[in-house]
């Protein structure tokens, strides 16, 4: 590995789709880097999620990011004005979470199969990619997830007893889309799990990991990178 990165074909259950690949640029001591699934906004595989990519890949990560829209249209990439927001709502309604699921496990079997992959894979996602990082731990795809802003997690707590693997989730409280009384519901659901951490940012609203939009903000970002850093440095 030599620090390149590129995008790459994944054979899913229903057809070819897209994946960005970030790779470190060494392998660790160990002689194989440990694997984080990437999982995107509402915004596809766009200018901010491969350079979170790039920025794991830095920190030792080989990273692959799944284009989970693809049968709406190959690598769709949305900035963050009005109309782009307008045609991501829509690719989401259009999308199946199952469907995305089933990419997502198909992402973490080419992931463990490249050369110089470690043992372990974690899944990491923003927003709808957070919700589906829930998911990939519950459906046991993983060996740890973290999730920022996971959108519509506190409808789907009847799978919390399904997790058995570490999950990090990061929360932004004055964040308008999850209300922090669902932050406190999700929170209160895994209490008394020593493998559940929920991180709640008083400053920070939706999206403050994304340093392309007006609700990004830089403190919570750089706690949040660095809670997931240790997290990921004990779990994979």
């Amino acid at each position: 590995m030599d620090g390149t990165s590129k995008w790459i074909e994944i054979q899913g259950d229903d057809g070819a789709f897209g994946a960005y690949l970030a790779l470190p640029r060494k392998l660790s001591a160990g002689g194989g880097a440990p694997g984080i699934v990437l999982l995107q906004e509402i915004f596809g595989v766009n200018e901010h999620i491969r350079g979170v990519a790039e920025q794991y890949a830095a920190d030792g990560y080989v990273v692959l990011a799944p284009d989970l829209f693809w049968r709406q249209g190959a690598r769709i990439e949305l900035g963050y004005d009005d109309a782009d927001w307008q045609r991501a709502v829509r690719l989401k309604q259009a999308s199946d979470v199952n469907q995305a699921q089933a990419d997502i496990r198909a992402t973490v079997q080419a992931l463990r199969a490249l050369p110089g992959v470690g043992a372990k894979v974690a899944a990491l996602g923003y927003c709808y990619g957070g919700l589906l990082s829930y998911h990939a731990a519950a459906n046991g795809d993983v060996d740890a997830a973290v999730a920022y802003y996971g959108g519509g997690i506190q409808n789907a707590l009847d799978r919390a007893d399904a997790i058995h693997v570490p999950l990090m989730m990061h929360f932004g409280a004055r964040d308008a889309h999850i209300p922090l009384d669902a932050v406190k519901h999700i929170a209160e659901r895994f209490d008394d799990r020593d493998n559940v951490e929920v991180h709640v940012y008083t400053e920070a609203e939706h999206g403050f990991n994304c340093s392309h939009r007006a609700s990004y903000r830089q403190q919570p970002a750089a706690l949040a990178h660095g809670h997931t850093l240790v997290f990921l440095s004990e779990t994979i």
